[in-house]
């Protein structure tokens, strides 16, 4: 691939086939035939991805079951939000934004650390440190506990009453190291909210790399470099900030970008069945 350096693609490997074979499957459990027969789609020896699925399973990212290997609990939850990530549920936005307060005090590191994850997971951007929000047009489940649970009211979503308020597609609710770190409400700040949102996120840049990954994989003729371009794009899906049209840059690439993953899921998915 000619940008292959400057796109930061990761090398393809039997674990990120494994992986991104299993987080491709609904329900995400295969037999180890069928996760051996991938590899060698991809040139793998069965004796390597074997070895693979041993230390997988002893990290725990895999679990054997039942003659086969599903996600653990930590990958079945990337499968969520990347599953989320290329078919959001949004609803008509109204203005509003949610922000959420860091209340709790001395946290350590591990705990601050976690709730920086969990909120880029939600898909929220600091403003300054301990002040976290975005413009309230995701679908969200309600929390548990008494943190009031951001876009768990409103609209219908786009996805349609069926859509299933456990999606995060949004995002889910906020898990508990955000619920027991901070308080949330809603505001309408002032002035233009498409400044607002281009302060928080560097749309310019996600827009660049979109159509870099976009132009790459449409130039792309082996399996082996969509493969690994789909897996790039997945990624950079997780980080799309699923913000209102009207926040967005013209000619925004997120759709287009989910749109070739889509082709590609197909692809794969058809080439797996004929090996099988």
């Amino acid at each position: 691939m000619k940008n292959e350096d400057s796109l930061g693609l990761r090398p393809l490997t039997a674990r990120s086939v494994v992986l991104s074979t299993l987080l491709g499957s609904h329900p995400p459990h295969l037999k180890a035939r069928h996760l051996v027969r991938a590899g060698e789609l991809f040139g793998i020896s069965e004796g390597t991805v074997r070895v693979a699925l041993s230390r997988m399973v002893a990290a725990g990212d895999l679990v054997t079951d039942d003659g086969g290997y599903r996600l653990g609990g930590r990958l079945r939850e990337r499968q969520a939000r990347q599953d989320a990530s290329r078919s959001p549920l949004t609803r008509e936005w109204d203005g509003s934004w949610e922000v959420a307060i860091v209340t709790a005090e001395r946290r350590p590191a591990a705990e601050r650390a976690a709730f920086r994850d969990a909120m880029t997971a939600l898909r929220m951007a600091e403003i300054r440190e301990g002040v976290w929000m975005r413009p309230d047009n995701l679908v969200r489940s309600a929390p548990d506990g008494d943190a009031p649970g951001p876009a768990a009211a409103g609209p219908e979503p786009a996805g349609g009453a069926d859509a299933g308020p456990e999606s995060i597609g949004g995002a889910d609710a906020p898990p508990s190291p955000v619920t027991g770190q901070c308080m949330f409400l809603r505001a309408v700040p002032e002035g233009a909210p498409a400044a607002l949102a281009a302060s928080l996120w560097d749309l310019p840049a996600w827009a660049d790399r979109a159509r870099a990954l976009g132009e790459e994989f449409d130039a792309a003729v082996r399996v082996t470099d969509r493969f690994v371009l789909a897996a790039a794009i997945l990624r950079h899906l997780l980080t799309d900030p699923l913000l209102p049209p009207g926040l967005l840059p013209g000619d925004w690439p997120g759709t287009g970008l989910r749109h070739r993953y889509d082709l590609f899921e197909a692809e794969f998915g058809a080439l797996l069945r004929d090996h099988l």
